[in-house]
């Protein structure tokens, strides 16, 4: 269902975590994400912690899914003297390239506790269908 659009993300995700630099608008840091499917939808959970919901940001152009996200920094006002400061900050984005077989006019996202679902319907022409037998009598055919 889903295809990986750049082979070296695990690599720029590591560089970025050993160096220490924030993702930009133009370079934004990769977030994880879990993926499964049920018999209905499709199911994706990205890691956002610390994020406003306001600063998320889910597109969908053809079958092209883009999740944005920005952490600003906290201000705890003046005579604040940062000690240690270890979770990333910047521009957070993940692109998915759906298959046909799901519907992107039916995407619904939640966030909760950190975490952005996304759930995507299964289109009714990929979810198994019982196609009926029709039976004639060949012995009626003969008598007439």
């Amino acid at each position: 269902m889903l295809m990986r659009t750049d082979p070296f993300r695990e690599l720029d995700r590591l560089t970025q975590q050993f160096l220490g630099s924030t993702g930009t608008w133009s370079r934004p840091t990769p977030m994880p994400l879990d993926a499964y499917r049920t018999s209905d939808e499709y199911v994706m959970c990205f890691d956002l912690p610390g994020v406003d919901p306001q600063a998320i940001d889910i597109d969908v152009e053809r079958n092209m899914l883009t999740v944005k996200a920005e952490r600003r920094p906290r201000h705890e006002g003046d005579g604040v003297k940062w000690e240690l400061s270890e979770r990333p900050l910047g521009v957070f984005s993940r692109q998915v390239m759906l298959s046909d077989t799901l519907d992107p006019d039916g995407i619904r996202a939640d966030y909760d506790a950190g975490v952005l679902t996304l759930r995507i319907p299964v289109a009714e022409k990929a979810k198994p269908r019982r196609i009926a037998v029709n039976h004639t009598d060949d012995r009626k055919q003969i008598q007439a």
